[in-house]
């Protein structure tokens, strides 16, 4: 862009200005080559790198640390640093590169482009840059870190015009069927909470007043919300079928039915909302808005001495283990203020397994940030013992099995054990 006199306010364009590039297209990479000045440096000898993914393509970068085999390299002449780019998986694809070796401090000193290239695996598969920089440059300036390291940014725009294939219009399709009457087969009669005003339609104005209809359908409610769909006992005879519903509001479950086809709920809804959400989700099973809802509301949450015992007992009451977890963390680290203004005689009795971890948990935080030098080290275990374990780790290893994610810690920590006994004995058979 041209500069601006500081004192012109505005500017005339004078034909079509250049367009910005689209940074979307562009898909980067960072490549270490370790002990630079240990690798092969033979005239011709390649390091190749593991490959990677750019843009859903397999590729992999290439040196030359003591230059490649040119004709016009005579004895002694200049070593000079190669690059080589190559397409590594099957197909074609239209793309340009942009190679930079970056010195110690991050800071690009040598670019290179290539021109679009129509890539194909049976036929053009690499490019390749002969003379990037001289050896003793490398060597000489501050281009390797202090561990020696030579570290090089490949960059890739691909030519989305030559390539673009459309996503997978499932996911689109299926919110398009949302609370669509004309196919749907059963409705939700949602009654109003009071104080909640729905407008009247001219047919059905009494209904209206009291309710709001949600259209629904059974085949995506018996694979997305199965406790929804239970609601719905009666045989499929293609009329349409209405089930009531009045413990949640319509404005609550018109977000829990949208997040059902596949929508999303906005993250200020959550906020202000957050325990009907959880109370609905939680009562209907839809696993991971309950658990989303769960996430902003511990986010947006300032847990003290006064609320902790109200959010500990609603956590145990609703399977919220996070919730529980992060709240017995709070009165493990404040148990001196805790013990004296709370009163644990209400305190369920399965809490207190719980409560002693998170004082063993707030121990080891303290040792850990005061003992940090001591000779004392965990022991690895083979074994993973999943009653130490926290809620999130619990969780993740539930979801890699495809189990499921929600429940107390017992219950998770049960559906663990029983998942790895299984699969140890399927292994053994």
């Amino acid at each position: 862009m041209p500069v601006i006199h500081p004192r012109i306010h505005t500017t005339v364009d004078v034909g079509k200005p250049p367009s910005p590039p689209d940074e979307s297209r562009y898909k980067s990479i960072q490549i270490h080559y370790h002990g630079f000045a240990y690798l092969p440096h033979a005239r011709g000898r390649e390091i190749k790198s593991p490959r990677f993914l750019l843009n859903g393509h397999e590729w992999e970068l290439g040196i030359y640390p003591g230059g490649g085999l040119h004709a016009h390299h005579i004895l002694r002449s200049p070593t000079y640093l190669k690059v080589v780019i190559r397409l590594c998986s099957k197909g074609s694809v239209t793309a340009a590169f942009d190679v930079k070796i970056l010195n110690k401090f991050g800071v690009s000193e040598c670019r290179l482009r290539s021109r679009s290239i129509d890539w194909n695996s049976d036929m053009i598969s690499e490019w390749s840059w002969p003379e990037v920089m001289r050896r003793s440059k490398i060597f000489d300036g501050d281009i390797l870190d202090d561990d020696g390291t030579l570290a090089i940014v490949l960059s890739m725009k691909e030519d989305a015009a030559a390539t673009f294939v459309p996503k997978n219009p499932l996911i689109k399709m299926i919110e398009k069927m949302f609370n669509d009457e004309t196919t749907a087969d059963v409705c939700f009669e949602v009654c109003c909470s009071k104080g909640e005003e729905v407008e009247e339609d001219d047919d059905s104005a009494k209904r209206a007043k009291t309710s709001t209809p949600f259209y629904a359908h059974r085949s995506i409610l018996l694979g997305c919300a199965p406790m929804l769909a239970a609601l719905f006992d009666v045989e499929d005879t293609g009329c349409m079928v209405t089930a009531q519903i009045s413990d949640v509001s319509p404005h609550i479950f018109h977000y829990m039915l949208s997040y059902v086809y596949g929508g999303s709920v906005p993250k200020e809804e959550l906020k202000n909302h957050a325990k009907d959400f959880i109370n609905a989700t939680d009562k209907y099973s839809i696993v991971n808005l309950k658990l989303e809802a769960e996430a902003v509301y511990l986010s947006s949450t300032k847990f003290t001495v006064d609320n902790a015992m109200d959010n500990l007992l609603y956590a145990d009451a609703l399977n919220c283990a996070l919730l529980k977890e992060t709240v017995l963390d709070f009165l493990a680290e404040n148990s001196t203020e805790a013990i004296k203004k709370i009163s644990f005689t209400d305190l369920p009795g399965n809490v207190v397994k719980d409560l002693m971890l998170a004082f063993d948990r707030s121990k080891k935080r303290i040792i850990n940030k005061y003992c940090s030098d001591s000779d004392e080290e965990e022991e690895d275990d083979d074994d993973e013992d999943y009653s130490l374990m926290r809620v999130c780790e619990l969780r993740r290893k539930l979801d890699e099995k495809g189990l499921d994610v929600d429940g107390s810690r017992e219950a998770m920590i049960e559906a663990l054990n029983n998942s790895t006994g299984v699969d140890g004995a399927t292994a053994e058979d």
